[in-house]
């Protein structure tokens, strides 16, 4: 990519070379980047509802905005089903419908098999009414692999904004804690020992058994302990950093102490937070679908992978269940794992003039 090399100082053009010298880390990278944004479209990939319809010579979008059924000739004021058979032939008449290649949501039950759930895949059975699910059905009669492309797409959201705010947060702890020294950072050091040694994901358990969390609320919880991971790396980069000689000059030239903070020790204690972050990311979707696994995560219901492993547990005459949610996990983390090597090799001092 010469565009951004170009935009780059020399250092940081050697550090993005390096990394793109880490051929496992860098197609993970563009691995994860084309899953991720495959699932952002998740409701044009998987969905009970039409992308587009055509009825009496109007277009619909189902998709974007709900529709009566008495908009395509029938008789309730409800939402139309697009599943139902009546509903498919009433719009047929006079138009047509551009489906999603697998026609479930995450949450919608396949009334039409005939099998009990959990359903095999499709591909396993071979003469068995309405069966048609690509990776079967769970202990509800959802789809496996809408609710897989939805779980993919929650986990990774939930981690990349868990991940902001953690390292917003630990970056300013750890860069106060290390800049004024003296007293802040002793007291700051014995509270980290204190909170560190609380036992997290006990914790998160209670807390999560008193209310039933969303997705923030969730979210408020695992912030309370996900920001420490943060703070040694930086308080230890920036009590190396405040010693430097330019630092101690624009000092004596009488720059203010958090002007000197911002401009010239920070940006050096975010180099070795780069190298942190997916390694941060894939802590807290792990924590996220361990909480789910144990039913104290995201609400019943929800596009869940930990949910997705738990009913593997409980329904072991069902394989696909635990395969297919431990597959998506095991990739994501895998590829997680691989971009964070890349970008610790990237940032390496004895590789910077490589």
């Amino acid at each position: 990519m010469p565009s951004i090399s170009k935009r780059l100082s020399p250092l940081s053009q050697r550090r993005w070379q390096n990394f793109k010298n880490n051929r496992r880390g860098w197609w993970s990278l563009w691995v994860f980047m084309f899953l991720f944004v495959l699932s952002l479209g998740a409701e044009f990939i998987a969905n009970d509802k039409p992308i587009v319809l055509s009825y009496d010579n109007q277009l619909y979008w189902p998709i974007f905005k709900s529709y009566p059924e008495t908009a395509f000739g029938g008789d309730f004021e409800t939402e139309a089903e697009y599943r139902d058979e009546f509903v498919v032939e009433l719009i047929e008449e006079k138009g047509w419908m551009l489906w999603p290649p697998v026609r479930y949501s995450y949450d919608t039950i396949n009334l039409a098999s005939s099998l009990p759930a959990p359903a095999p895949p499709f591909w396993m059975v071979e003469k068995a009414d309405g069966v048609d699910n690509w990776l079967g059905t769970d202990d509800k009669g959802r789809d496996v692999l809408a609710r897989v492309i939805y779980g993919f797409r929650i986990s990774v959201l939930f981690g990349l904004t868990l991940t902001l705010f953690s390292s917003v947060i630990g970056v300013a702890a750890g860069a106060v804690q290390g800049f004024l020294g003296g007293w802040v950072d002793l007291l700051s050091q014995r509270f980290m020992e204190i909170w560190s040694g609380l036992p997290m994901l006990y914790l998160l358990i209670i807390l999560a058994s008193v209310v039933e969390p969303t997705f923030w609320w969730l979210l408020g919880l695992m912030l309370l302990f996900s920001w420490m991971s943060l703070v040694g790396v930086v308080r230890a980069e920036v009590l190396r950093a405040r010693n430097f000689d330019y630092v101690r000059a624009a000092s004596s030239l009488g720059v203010g102490r958090w002007t000197v903070l911002r401009r010239h020790v920070l940006p050096n204690a975010m180099v070795a937070t780069l190298t942190f972050l997916p390694f941060i990311l894939n802590s807290s979707i792990t924590t996220l679908t361990s909480l789910d696994f144990l039913g104290f995560g995201l609400p019943p219901g929800s596009a869940s992978l930990g949910e997705l492993l738990s009913q593997g547990k409980n329904n072991l005459q069902a394989p696909w269940l635990g395969i297919s949610g431990f597959m998506v996990l095991a990739i994501m983390l895998s590829l997680l794992i691989f971009i964070g090597e890349a970008a610790r090799d990237a940032f390496d001092p004895r590789k910077a003039n490589t």
